[in-house]
């Protein structure tokens, strides 16, 4: 059997379509049909079939992912000996969360860049449910993530700090004729926030709900700048983890506004799926964060 693939059937069931998984290997599309065909002839089984213009996995198809997961983590195992120390290559897939990739990973890339520069790095910025089901599913090494709750079992999980939220507005914005703590009000003003999944977000909108507080609008907006350019610009209110607005807060671009019993702490983790082997690039950067959030 061909290692290669396995790997265009890993590369398919992550990028979703045979064409997707082409560009990512840099195949043409009739050279991963004929990869996957002969790996149907070699295991004497049918791991895809045509549903209307989409090609599926069979039962048999689904069953093999946890197999081929193994193998393939047993051949990066093989290929990294005698790569260790000054040497560390291979590659690196990780999700993080926005905030933290933005606002508290600095460090830690420059530190990694010099101690593994032949590492091929790859930084995606996601919410954190995504990021939860992309590590029990594979598809990447590492998450940084905040604690979501609803705990998965298939994941090993590390704390590294809880970090305070923060209600957030422009410096002229009137807070003496808003009250957002008392209950059953509708406020003239618009949450400027990111998308449905944040778990700030989420934290806040049950608090306005267990109040029955009702704001004008929401505006999602898609990067954490963007909405603190727009609440200084006194288009609306956020609600932020402390650690994004520091500086707008000292220098006055933005003032906090107080919200009664609305006192939220968010929890950063670390997360890798449980059968997960831990590559000498993968150590070397949980070490590096471990430096940094100063867990011992």
């Amino acid at each position: 059997m061909d290692i290669r693939h396995f790997k265009t059937f890993k590369s398919i069931i992550e990028e979703g379509n045979f064409s997707n998984a082409a560009m990512k290997l840099g195949y043409t599309q009739s050279t991963v049909t004929s990869q996957i065909q002969q790996l149907e002839q070699e295991l004497s089984i049918k791991l895809f079939e045509k549903i209307g213009r989409n090609m599926v996995l069979t039962p048999l198809g689904k069953e093999l992912i946890p197999y081929a997961d193994e193998l393939l983590n047993t051949v990066k195992k093989i290929e990294s000996i005698g790569k260790y120390g000054d040497n560390i290559t291979g590659e690196l897939k990780i999700a993080v969360a926005e905030s933290l990739m933005s606002y508290k990973l600095q460090n830690v890339l420059a530190m990694f860049k010099e101690k593994a520069p032949n590492v091929r790095l790859s930084m995606v910025a996601l919410n954190c449910y995504d990021i939860k089901n992309m590590l029990a599913s594979g598809e990447i090494d590492l998450g940084l993530m905040y604690n979501v709750g609803s705990k998965n079992e298939s994941l090993n999980a590390v704390k590294l700090s809880d970090f305070d939220v923060a209600l957030v507005c422009a410096p002229q914005f009137e807070q003496e004729k808003l009250d957002f703590s008392t209950p059953n009000q509708k406020i003239n003003t618009s949450l400027i926030i990111n998308e449905v999944e944040s778990i700030y977000r989420k934290i806040l909108e049950s608090y306005f709900f267990d109040k029955n507080i009702f704001l004008d609008n929401t505006i999602e907006l898609g990067s954490i700048e963007a909405i603190k350019k727009c609440v200084a610009s006194n288009l609306g209110i956020s609600f932020l983890p402390r650690f994004t607005i520091e500086e707008e807060l000292e220098n006055g671009k933005l003032k906090e506004l107080k919200a009664g019993d609305l006192n939220a702490k968010i929890t950063a983790i670390y997360a890798y799926h449980k059968n997960k082997w831990i590559s000498p690039a993968m150590s070397l950067f949980i070490e590096l964060v471990r430096k940094d959030f100063n867990i011992q």
